[in-house]
């Protein structure tokens, strides 16, 4: 059987960053994707896409460049999620939250985040209810 091509929601997709964060007003990269798709939303709902992700999607869909809409949320540097170890109570709360399964742990045991995994969605900040978990920048890779 021939390979297929992606459709137009699959290169949309492939644009956005899969932080999975909700912040456009959908219930993750692929929804929105799914919605520019059919020319129902705008280009410009994705904050941790920034102005170089609008600027990608303005090209593939031929769309003009707009500036981020600030009712989604404001561009700010890559970060992943850190638990204070001797804060977290184990109640699982941030673990429910985690849209990439960034976060382990037990109940009533120490949680902790796979920073290779985590997004810096920062949902798993609102359920926490001892506010143990922050939110530290990514050092960009530094070429050696």
């Amino acid at each position: 059987m021939p390979a297929t091509s992606p459709t137009l929601a699959d290169r949309i997709d492939d644009l956005l960053p899969q932080t999975q964060c909700g912040q456009c007003g959908f219930g993750g990269c692929r929804p929105y994707a799914e919605a520019l798709a059919r020319a129902e939303t705008d280009i410009n709902r994705c904050p941790p896409g920034g102005v170089a992700g609008i600027a990608a999607l303005a090209r593939l869909l031929h769309r003009p460049m707009r500036a981020l809409d600030p009712d989604c949320g404001v561009e700010q540097p890559t970060s992943v999620a850190v638990i204070d170890e001797a804060a977290c109570i184990g109640c699982t709360k941030c673990i429910q939250a985690c849209p990439v399964d960034a976060i382990v742990g037990a109940s009533q045991r120490m949680h902790t985040v796979i920073a290779a995994l985590c997004t810096g969605c920062e949902l798993c900040l609102p359920p926490c209810p001892v506010d143990c978990i922050s939110l530290h920048p990514v050092e960009p890779a530094t070429p050696e």
